[in-house]
């Protein structure tokens, strides 16, 4: 019988997934759906999920679920007819990535949290039944040609940096709950304007748009499955991609190339780059971009302070992490964060 919980180290864990050579698929799924028992729901969830050998992140709430996975690809039916065994969750879209090699998870999470998107929204009058109206990749093409058309983009400054759609509009904000009220108050002059939201793979800019909606907007439109589907759809139906760049994923990837545009620049020398990674200084661990030629020459670090800590004795490490705790930088969301292009050295 499965345990309801991982009991093996997280690096055991992805020492197992490389070593495996099973074919995995990369998948994601959301949906609003009023939840009873999330509790309940969330153990059901991990025991059936755990025997299928799906390892990824999930988040259950009153509000519905959301899903980061990778599954056995020889188990994907299987997993698609248990998914679609609970009711409200029936004939769901799966997400499927765009360039996967099949390593973005190697443990299952199952959390139960507030909210599947932490909102910050207080108002009992807000429902998700009411929001905007989905488009697709050839109606999203199509309304972007019209001139009364804005473009929105509900993802943080780090996800916009790498890739985004021409002409879309960053929301300057580090969080999504406070995205949401700066989205309205930036739409406030442009009521009659035809607002189009999207995110990574949905869930974001269908609360956005209700929210849209909730507060006075009328002609407002989500992206269907976010920009995972849609280059999907660009793919498979041979349409011009408006989106350039990279789209930033929240897995081991840490992204999926979308165009061969590289739109973002090395946050240590300033050449084009889009690659993310996580400072190499385990004290630090910042999230930042860096091209080939500063990942050899700081041997993946973000700079050369980390650099030198990093060649340290393991002890000598781990008292310089009890002096400075940066484990905040990761996926640090806030602009104020960022540091600043440094000249290469040597």
């Amino acid at each position: 019988m499965a345990v309801l919980h991982n009991r093996v180290s997280q690096a055991e864990l992805k020492a197992r997934m490389l070593r495996d050579d099973t074919p995995r698929t990369t998948l994601s799924f959301y949906c609003y759906f009023p939840v009873a028992d999330p509790a309940v729901f969330r153990d059901e969830l991990y025991k059936a999920l755990f025997d299928l050998g799906v390892f990824g992140r999930i988040y259950v709430a009153a509000e519905g679920i959301n899903a980061q996975i990778s599954v056995p690809t020889a188990n994907v039916d299987a997993f698609r007819d248990y998914l679609y065994s609970i009711e409200p969750l029936a004939g769901l879209r799966l997400n499927i990535a765009v360039d996967d090699d099949g390593r973005s998870f190697w443990v299952l999470k199952v959390k139960v949290r507030e909210k599947i998107v932490a909102d910050g929204i207080s108002d009992p009058a807000f429902s998700m039944a009411r929001k905007g109206k989905y488009v697709n990749a050839r109606q999203m093409n199509s309304l972007l040609e019209d001139p009364d058309t804005v473009v929105i983009d509900m993802r943080n400054h780090y996800e916009y940096e790498v890739g985004h759609f021409v002409n879309a509009l960053e929301v300057p904000s580090d969080t999504f709950r406070e995205q949401l009220p700066v989205a309205v108050d930036m739409m406030k002059d442009k009521k009659d304007k035809n607002i189009i939201m999207y995110c990574t793979g949905g869930i974001r800019c269908e609360k956005a748009s209700a929210y849209m909606l909730h507060n006075g907007f009328t002609n407002v439109f989500h992206l269907e499955g976010g920009i995972i589907n849609y280059a999907r759809e660009v793919q498979q139906q041979g349409l011009e991609s408006r989106f350039l760049g990279k789209n930033f994923v929240f897995d081991d990837r840490l992204g999926e190339r979308i165009t061969p545009d590289i739109i973002a620049r090395c946050h240590q020398c300033g050449q084009p780059a889009d690659t993310h990674t996580n400072c190499r200084n385990s004290g630090c661990h910042l999230l930042f971009i860096q091209c080939a030629d500063c990942a050899a020459a700081y041997e993946g670090c973000c700079s050369a302070t980390c650099k030198d800590i990093l060649a340290l004795p393991a002890d000598a490490q781990k008292a310089q992490r009890k002096q400075q705790d940066m484990g905040s930088n990761i996926f640090n969301k806030s602009k104020a964060r960022l540091r600043p292009v440094l000249p290469k050295e040597g």
